[in-house]
């Protein structure tokens, strides 16, 4: 059964919690920017796009080819990164000059719309694990509610039954969904900022990369290029997001929590070290993202310390686990809500009725 915080009854009042913590973590310099080490990490992927870029003309007609196209999946969830922490306004000094850097990054580099995943992220930071108010809960496929797995039809139903073991393999399709969504909300919404800009990079950004693999490649292997290249962007994508919130606490539509609360125990950190931080792009660093969305990549591992003392202190419940844990936690919780869309009648005294 799930955890659910239904109203303050259930949560010890922690309203000044939030500004208590982040007076110290200003005090201590930690919501500075930090250039030198955005500069030195979009120079590093420069390089390394750089050397993809080489190895691609370099190997020609070869199905090594597909090495190619894994680092450019790597690469691009990396950019992801750093477009994600642009919208943050982590980057750059002024809130304008880092959306333009988000969108460039996203529609231009990566090739899914800004204004998509900015709406849809604004709102999860708002809500995390709200059901109704935060859309990275709601049913796409995989459910992430009771109530949405048992309302699961046909072949949907089939997989959510089983959708914690496949949550991975269905990662892999997971790149080329990101894609079509942006499309879709830039070509069917109305009102949306920056519209034809991002339309118009994503176009420019996909003859970059389709024209010179169909055209090098035979058609098949460019074809192979593209499946491999979508498929480890998606999975490294969903590896890196999925940790954060799948598994902790769902809070109830109408429930309402102070920000410190909400924000902390409905999130997951990774612990690891420096490499988790580079592997996750800091999304390792989940509750401290939550409670200081503007702080710089560079220091939410020291943010990590001021929040967990405050939160021992305070009988605040601090979850942090490890990678590969954090994947079992995420497959046992699909899991266990995929019962909901059972059969009811599926029960084994009436297997073996069935059987006899």
């Amino acid at each position: 059964m799930r955890q659910t915080y239904a109203g303050n009854a259930e949560i010890p009042p922690m309203a000044s919690a939030y500004r208590e913590v982040q007076q110290v973590v200003r005090e201590t310099g930690l919501m500075q920017r930090t250039p030198i080490f955005y500069s030195l990490v979009a120079g590093a992927l420069a390089l390394l796009f750089g050397g993809a870029i080489t190895g691609f003309i370099l190997l020609g007609d070869s199905w090594f080819q597909l090495l190619i196209a894994g680092a450019l999946g790597i690469l691009f969830t990396q950019v992801a990164f750093l477009a994600h922490e642009a919208a943050h306004r982590q980057i750059l000094t002024s809130g304008p000059a880092n959306f333009r850097l988000a969108r460039i990054l996203a529609a231009g580099v990566v090739g899914i719309s800004y204004a998509w995943w900015d709406s849809k992220h604004t709102r999860h930071h708002g809500n995390p694990n709200q059901v109704g108010k935060d859309p990275d809960i709601d049913v796409d496929t995989i459910s992430f509610l009771e109530e949405d797995a048992a309302k699961s039809r046909g072949f949907i139903r089939m997989i959510t039954r089983k959708q914690g073991w496949l949550f991975f393999p269905l990662l892999t399709l997971e790149g080329l969904n990101l894609h079509y969504l942006g499309l879709k909300h830039l070509i069917t919404r109305k009102g949306v900022k920056g519209r034809w800009t991002e339309l118009s990079l994503i176009a420019v950004r996909f003859s970059i990369v389709l024209i010179p693999v169909f055209l090098m490649l035979p058609l098949g292997m460019a074809f192979a290029f593209m499946g491999v290249q979508l498929a480890v962007f998606g999975v490294y994508m969903g590896a890196s997001f999925a940790p954060n919130h799948k598994g902790m606490p769902i809070i109830a539509p109408n429930a309402r929590l102070d920000f410190f609360s909400k924000q902390v125990r409905t999130s997951r950190n990774v612990n690891g070290g420096w490499w988790a931080t580079w592997f996750m792009g800091g999304l390792n660093h989940q509750v401290e993202h939550h409670l200081f969305p503007n702080m710089s990549r560079l220091h939410l591992s020291k943010a990590r310390g001021i929040v967990r003392d405050y939160c021992s202190a305070n009988g605040v419940p601090y979850t942090e686990t490890s990678l590969l844990r954090s994947y079992a936690i995420v497959i046992e919780y699909l899991n266990r809500v995929g019962l909901a869309a059972s059969d009811p009648f599926d029960c084994p005294a009436a297997s073996q009725m069935r059987r006899a």
